[in-house]
């Protein structure tokens, strides 16, 4: 009788050290029954927007515990208001993650005013795929070619300087010679769109991703041209580099340095004092949720590339970015600021 005893009890123990061990997960035990916060710092409509959107449907089913997660908009300053609160104000616990503007390494380089945080301590979590610049013209301005435009001003909207809207024409001007009025003052993406339609501005930067799937009839009708493309060279996008179209190696720095967004796409991101281990879950998160066949099928629908770049690399890309030579930033803060 001594042995069947001795495996009752063995059995009882091990179903007790397994219930134990399934019950001491301290991530899970977190976020169970929390909302996590998904903050967006541009208005809604947008590429940013409707990224941070589709990845918040999604990865609550992939973060241990399975909290809520709930997308909302927190506009001003074109991002900055709200990274500024992920960093300062938001609870430093895991349960808010920002979708920050691209170019914001870059413009902490150069010393951008109003910036409250540092990004590389930002705890970064991915981005959906990088992204590729673009510089295009409506169809009624008569410009075909970046020789029209250093031949005649050309009208371009944007919403402020340090958006990507304005550093780009603005960048184009200085080092290929192009004639860019650029007019500031839009609110967004949409906004530019309109001016464009109404024939108040002639031109707008804009990624070629967000062009595919926010505006592919504009693109299937011809209403608009890409007259260049910056950043990792599209395949489907038949556009000269502005990189490739810059003269010497100091201009090419410069362009790498204004374009380095790009290589960020649209990035999601925790709070800088979110504790390691959740950290690690909210980036194993993110990567399942690229592989989640349910969100894959979305953003097919709406047109979005997965191809994602994963929060440790982009950890290590922002470290980069933070690098740059002090002449390069010099050079480039006129054109940020």
């Amino acid at each position: 009788m001594i042995l069947p005893r001795l495996t009752i009890a063995l059995a009882a123990a091990t179903a007790a050290f397994g219930l134990t061990v399934a019950q001491a997960n301290p991530v899970a035990d977190f976020y169970r029954g929390k909302t996590v916060n998904v903050l967006i710092g541009v208005g809604v409509g947008g590429e940013y927007d409707l990224q941070a959107r589709l990845v918040a449907r999604h990865i609550g089913k992939h973060i241990p515990g399975n909290p809520t997660v709930v997308a909302q908009n927190m506009t001003g300053a074109g991002g900055l208001k709200m990274a500024n609160y992920l960093a300062a104000v938001a609870a430093q616990d895991g349960t808010y993650i920002g979708m920050i503007a691209n170019s914001f390494p870059g413009l902490q380089v150069i010393g951008l005013k109003g910036m409250q945080f540092d990004s590389g301590k930002f705890q970064w979590l991915g981005t959906m795929a990088a992204t590729v610049e673009t510089m295009a013209v409506w169809h009624t301005a008569g410009v075909k070619s970046i020789n029209d435009v250093r031949k005649r001003e050309t009208v371009a909207g944007a919403s402020g300087k340090g958006a990507i809207t304005y550093t780009l024409p603005a960048m184009m001007n200085e080092v290929l010679g192009t004639k860019f009025k650029i007019v500031t003052g839009y609110t967004g993406g949409n906004q530019i769109n309109l001016a464009m339609e109404r024939g108040e501005v002639e031109a707008r930067n804009n990624t070629w991703s967000s062009w595919k799937a926010t505006k592919k009839t504009w693109l299937d009708e011809k209403k608009i041209m890409i007259l260049a493309q910056a950043g990792p060279k599209a395949a489907d996008l038949d556009a000269p580099s502005v990189a490739e179209l810059a003269k010497t190696p100091a201009e090419r720095q410069l362009v790498e340095l204004i374009v380095s967004g790009t290589q960020m796409g649209r990035p999601l991101a925790t709070t800088p004092g979110t504790p390691a281990d959740r950290v690690v879950a909210l980036r194993a998160a993110f990567a399942a949720t690229m592989k989640d066949p349910e969100f894959l099928a979305e953003a097919a629908k709406l047109n979005f590339e997965v191809n994602p770049v994963l929060g440790e690399t982009m950890q290590r890309t922002v470290a980069k970015i933070l690098s740059t030579p002090k002449a390069v930033a010099d050079r480039a803060r006129p054109l940020l600021q």
